[in-house]
């Protein structure tokens, strides 16, 4: 669930984006899984899905690199982009087995907010072309 005001608009990396829609601190917590809004699944669950679902939620969910459960955000987190200069990092969350993530640095508004997928997606470029930074 994201825990800052945000915006989904152009990117100029890939598609849609996701924007900071405020000023965010460094360490600010960004997002982070909230039961009963965000879904966990088991890593068995993509395989019950027929077309065009199954695609839909492997664009968006991810599959958690430690436990290898998907998670599929509700809210508009699924449009974070991906850098390998994210202006955002994971860091454990004390309280849950999925990664929160956290602003690397002070973020401006109207800023687009970056991840780097590999910090917590098993296959982080399904379907993707990644781009270069």
């Amino acid at each position: 669930m994201l825990l800052v005001k945000t915006k989904i608009g152009p990117s100029k990396v890939s598609g849609i984006g996701l924007f900071a829609d405020e000023f965010i601190p460094k360490n600010t917590w960004i997002w982070r899984f909230k039961k009963g809004f965000d879904i966990r699944v088991d890593k068995n669950y993509p395989d019950n899905l027929q077309e065009p679902a199954k695609s839909y939620f492997m664009k968006y969910a991810y599959q958690n690199n430690k436990t290898l459960n998907y998670v599929l955000c509700s809210d508009n987190a699924r449009f974070f982009n991906h850098s390998d200069a994210a202006n955002t990092h994971c860091v454990e969350d004390p309280d849950d087995e999925d990664t929160a993530n956290v602003a690397s640095r002070d973020i401006q508004k109207g800023e687009e907010l970056f991840v780097d997928y590999r910090e917590f997606d098993t296959d982080p470029f399904y379907g993707f072309e990644k781009t270069v930074d």
